[in-house]
């Protein structure tokens, strides 16, 4: 099995990166906003080797934790490893724990490949596997209205995580507001970043 990968970004795909390493090239899919991140030159992927019949695919990673985070995914009945990454592309897992410990199912169903009802199924099944306990949580829990603030924010082009902190970060009385209010209070917040 690969583990690691240390080498030089040859090309950039919407889902993949192909990693030259000593003249060999590996084609890793990876979570978009890793692959945001990454402009060229050389790069360390933690990786996962799904095997089968047909087929051998690597996934990649920044650290060991979100990989640890990737494979717990995989071990919910149902999640093969691209809803697994899909997941991680869309809710960073920080995120996903604080929406796992919080049981936050409409922040997960809003995944692409993912429901409702997927995601009260993984919400069940990671509760006791991914350290809720260790999770700080900080301010309330996201309501519906929240929810239409988060789309708002990400369909403008913000990354999730970025569009939750600016939602937490809104003072308790503005939480009450009408979602346009929010909305406009969470973007002024944004701007100043």
């Amino acid at each position: 099995m690969i583990g690691r990968l240390r080498g030089e970004i040859a090309e950039k795909g919407d889902d993949y990166l192909l990693v030259d390493v000593n003249g060999v090239g590996y084609l890793v899919h990876a979570p978009s906003n890793l692959l945001d991140r990454l402009d060229g030159g050389p790069v360390t992927l933690y990786t996962y080797m799904h095997v089968r019949e047909t087929d051998m695919t690597l996934y990649g990673f920044a650290d060991r934790e979100e990989l640890r985070m990737f494979r717990t995914l995989l071990s919910v009945p149902g999640i093969g490893p691209k809803i697994a990454l899909a997941i991680l592309s869309h809710v960073p897992g920080e995120a996903l724990r604080q929406a796992v410990s919080r049981e936050e199912v409409a922040l997960l169903a809003r995944v692409p490949g993912i429901g409702p009802k997927k995601a009260r199924q993984i919400v069940f099944a990671l509760k006791d596997k991914i350290g809720v306990e260790d999770v700080f949580v900080a301010g309330p829990p996201i309501t519906d209205s929240d929810n239409e603030v988060l789309a708002a924010l990400t369909a403008l082009g913000y990354s999730l995580a970025e569009a939750q902190a600016a939602l937490r970060g809104l003072p308790a009385e503005v939480r009450q507001q009408p979602v346009e209010d929010k909305i406009r209070l969470a973007l002024s917040s944004l701007a100043r970043l």
